[in-house]
């Protein structure tokens, strides 16, 4: 009887074997399941970049080359990265209807969805500047004086000190910044497309291009104030000068007329 007794488990060995088989378990499920969120991630990246080569082969291919090498007719895309892509792509000017100076922007051709895809395929030619997430592009907080400043160091020069828009040489011209999205000023800067220099993190932090979108969308808001008055399409002194030639002059010869026929009546009286 002693003997049995001696051999008797401890009340609490059952709930150790159960806390000891709960570490396994948790610990073999960390150890497998971040391989397996990876795992998920890198088939859905490949099935994205399966349905994005489709697209690429029909709408791109053509002008661009099969592996983005580019052609007689269009630009290499090797190392242009997503963003240029989601930029392009999603403002209608690719896929261009026609070669030209510049191609201008139109409706979009993909939904997002294929967007995206096209984007992953063509970011596999070669690493690049990558879209943008909201919390990169979103202006909210951002100093609209500051971004005042820079843009008219950096971008009035071709797009008007009030994001107007303005022509460039050989056909070309920057385009009217009015009603743009946040997202694709953001590309614009990331990638610069076309005749525009790009500003990468390193020539202009990502806080600063926050506050040049802060600036022009104020600037190109319905509700925005004018004042100096009649803003006369904000382009400066083409229109004022314009304005001043036309009514001011205009008003002067009205003006010599009345004084001319009235010296005259006063003669003939």
């Amino acid at each position: 009887m002693k003997k049995l007794s001696a051999r008797r488990r401890h009340p609490l060995a059952a709930l150790v074997v159960l806390l000891l088989a709960l570490a396994a378990t948790g610990g073999l499920y960390a150890a497998f399941a971040p391989a397996d969120k990876a795992q998920a991630d890198e088939t859905a990246q490949s099935l994205a970049i399966e349905e994005g080569k489709k697209l690429y082969t029909v709408g791109c291919a053509s002008c661009h080359g099969m592996g983005g090498e580019g052609t007689t007719d269009g630009p290499s895309l090797v190392g242009v990265g997503s963003a240029a892509v989601d930029f392009q792509v999603t403002t209608g000017r690719m896929p261009a209807q026609q070669p030209g100076a510049q191609v201008p922007k139109k409706p979009a051709v993909y939904n997002q969805a294929q967007v995206d895809q096209l984007a992953a395929f063509v970011a596999s030619f070669g690493a690049g500047p990558v879209t943008p997430t909201e919390k990169q592009y979103s202006p909210t907080g951002a100093d609209v004086a500051r971004g005042g400043d820079l843009f008219r160091n950096n971008c009035a020069q071709c797009h008007n000190f009030s994001g107007k828009g303005g022509a460039l040489t050989n056909g070309k011209y920057a385009p009217s910044l009015e009603g743009v999205s946040a997202k694709h000023i953001y590309e614009a800067m990331q990638t610069g497309p076309q005749n525009m220099p790009s500003f990468p993190d390193g020539v202009m932090p990502e806080k600063e291009k926050k506050e040049i979108i802060a600036y022009v969308l104020e600037t190109n808001d319905s509700q925005a104030e004018s004042p100096g008055g009649f803003s006369l399409g904000a382009l400066g002194p083409v229109s004022e000068g314009l304005f001043a030639w036309v009514f001011g002059l205009g008003a002067l010869i009205a003006v010599a007329v009345w004084v001319a026929a009235h010296t005259a009546k006063a003669k003939k009286s």
